[in-house]
C-alpha cells in the first residue's frame, strides 16, 4: 500500500504485550491506521494523530519507562494526543503521565468500549483543530490557537457522543452558538436536525405553544396543527440560547421534558416521545440565580452534568490576529484589506466587553471605512473609542454607571441612546453591562421601537 496517499488517522501503539497489541488492532476502526513499536528508546518516526503508550516496556515493574517516552513524544509534537495505559494504577504514576504530556490514562485490561470512546474524542479534537481550513458549509469554525482556545476545543471534543443535556456558559459574544453548532456537527451525518431558539425572544404566553406545538382549536387563532420546536428537533439537537430568560413557570415544563423525553401539544390528549439532545446556553451565573429564586435548582442540576465554559476574548487576546484575518477573509472579494502589526497591537489593548461579536463588528467597520488597502493603527484607534466615547447628543450621560439605581425615565433614555449609538442589541447590552435578555425586557417595558 502506498502510505504517502493514506489519509486515515494514525495511531502509534507502544507496548511489549502482543496480546494487548492484537486486541487493539482488532478493535481499531477501519479509518484508523495502527503503527506498533515495543522499543521505548526508538519509537517510529513520522506524524501521528494519537499515541497509546504502556508504562512498563522492559519487564521491569519498578521502572515506568513510559513516562519518559511520553515526555519525549510531547516535545517532538505538542499537538499529539497521548494516552497512557497500565495495570498499575498508582496515583503518583498517573499524575506523572499527565505532567509529562498525556491527556488521559486508561486502566488495563483495556475496555473495548472505553478505548473506542477515547478514539472518538481524539478524532473530534483532530477535526476541530483543522476546522479553520476545512469546515462544513454550514458550520462556523472555532478560530484561535491560544491555550484558552485549545482548551475550549478539547472540551467541545470531549462532548462528542454524549447524549446530553449540555450547558454552555460564557459572556455575551464569546461564541456559545458556534460551540453548540460544533458539538452538533462533530457527530452529524447530514440528517440530524439542529434547531436553535433564542429563549429571550419568546414571550412567556407563547412559549409552550412554540416549544411543544399545539393542535387545531387549542386556543383562539390556532386554526391548524403546529409542530413544536422540540418535535422538530427529533433525532438531533435543540439549542436553547439565553436559558436564563426562561420564566419559572416554564422551567418546570422544560424539566419534565428533559426527564421524560415526552411532549404534549397544547390542546392534545396524548403525549409523544421524542429523541432530542438539549444544548442550553447562558451568559449568567445560574447558581446565583438559583439563590435569588430566579432559576430552579433541579433544572440547573439536570443541565449541569455536562458543562462547557467558554473563555472571554480578554482571556484569549493572542487569538485576535487569527480572528481578524478570518473576519477580513469573509469580506473578500468585495473588500480586500490587510492589517498592520501596529493596528493589531491597538486592538489587543482593548478590553472587548462584547467579546468576539464586538471584534467582528469592529472588523466590519475597519474594512468599510479604512481608506487604504491596509488597516493602520490610526484606523483602529478611530473605531475603537466608539464603545467608550460619548456621542455629541450624550455628553451629559455617563454610560459607565450601567443601569443600577437609576430612575425609570433615565433608564429608558439610556437604553434608547445605547441602541441609537450601536444599532445592535448585542453591542448595546455589552455597553450597558446587562444581558441581552434583560435588554429585550427593558425594550418591551418601555415600548422602545427598534430600528430595522
Amino acid at each position: 500500500m502506498d502510505r504517502s496517499n493514506d489519509t486515515r488517522l494514525k495511531l502509534l501503539v507502544i507496548d511489549d504485550d502482543d496480546l494487548v497489541v492484537s486486541g487493539i488492532r482488532m478493535t481499531l476502526p477501519s479509518h484508523w491506521r495502527m503503527v506498533h513499536s515495543d522499543d521505548p528508546k526508538a519509537p517510529p518516526q513520522g506524524s501521528f494523530t494519537a499515541a497509546l503508550v504502556d508504562m512498563h516496556l522492559t519487564g521491569n515493574l519498578k521502572k515506568a519507562e513510559g513516562v519518559d517516552l511520553i515526555e519525549s513524544l510531547h516535545k517532538l509534537d505538542p499537538h499529539l494526543e497521548i494516552v497512557a495505559m497500565s495495570g498499575d494504577l498508582d496515583r503518583d504514576l498517573m499524575e506523572s503521565c499527565l505532567k509529562a504530556g498525556a491527556s488521559r490514562f486508561l486502566a488495563k485490561p483495556l475496555s473495548p468500549e472505553e478505548f473506542l470512546l477515547t478514539l472518538e474524542k481524539i478524532e473530534a479534537l483532530h477535526l476541530l483543530r483543522n476546522a479553520s481550513t476545512r469546515t462544513a458549509s454550514n458550520t462556523v469554525p472555532w478560530i484561535g490557537s491560544s491555550s484558552a482556545s485549545l482548551e475550549a476545543r478539547r472540551q467541545i471534543a470531549n462532548l462528542r457522543g454524549e447524549p446530553g443535556p449540555i450547558l454552555i456558559e460564557g459572556e455575551s459574544g464569546t461564541g456559545k452558538e458556534v460551540a453548540a453548532s460544533l458539538i452538533h456537527a462533530q457527530e452529524d451525518s447530514g440528517t440530524r436536525p439542529f434547531v436553535t431558539v433564542n429563549v429571550a425572544a419568546l414571550p412567556e404566553n407563547v412559549f409552550e405553544s412554540e416549544f411543544f406545538g399545539h393542535v387545531r382549536g387549542a386556543f383562539t387563532g390556532a386554526d391548524q396543527n403546529k409542530m413544536g420546536l422540540a418535535e422538530a428537533a427529533h433525532g438531533g439537537d435543540l439549542f436553547l440560547d439565553e436559558i436564563e430568560a426562561l420564566p419559572l413557570s416554564q422551567q418546570a415544563k422544560l424539566l419534565r421534558f428533559l426527564e421524560s423525553g415526552e411532549i404534549r401539544r397544547v390542546g392534545a390528549k396524548d403525549s409523544l416521545r421524542v429523541n432530542v439532545r438539549v444544548i442550553a446556553a447562558t451568559n449568567q451565573n445560574l447558581e446565583t440565580m438559583v439563590k435569588e429564586g430566579k432559576f430552579r435548582e433541579d433544572l440547573l442540576w439536570r443541565l449541569n452534568g455536562r458543562k462547557l465554559l467558554l473563555p472571554a476574548l480578554r482571556d484569549r487576546i493572542d487569538d485576535i490576529t487569527d480572528l481578524m484575518k478570518h473576519f477580513m477573509e469573509r469580506e473578500r472579494p468585495r473588500r480586500n484589506k490587510s492589517i498592520e502589526e501596529e493596528a493589531l497591537t491597538a486592538l489587543k489593548s482593548h478590553s472587548w466587553p462584547g467579546n468576539v461579536r464586538e471584534l467582528k463588528r469592529v472588523c466590519e467597520q475597519l474594512c468599510l471605512y479604512s481608506p487604504l488597502p491596509v488597516i493602520r493603527r490610526e484606523d483602529a484607534m478611530r473605531v475603537l473609542p466608539i464603545v467608550g466615547r460619548p456621542a455629541a447628543s450624550m455628553n451629559d450621560v455617563d454610560l459607565s454607571r450601567g443601569l443600577n439605581d437609576l430612575t425609570a425615565d433615565y433608564e429608558a433614555q439610556l437604553v434608547r441612546m445605547a441602541l441609537e449609538r450601536t444599532s445592535d442589541v448585542d453591542q448595546a447590552s455589552a455597553l450597558l453591562k446587562i444581558s441581552r435578555s434583560s435588554l429585550y425586557k427593558k425594550i418591551k417595558d418601555y415600548n422602545i421601537e427598534m430600528k430595522s
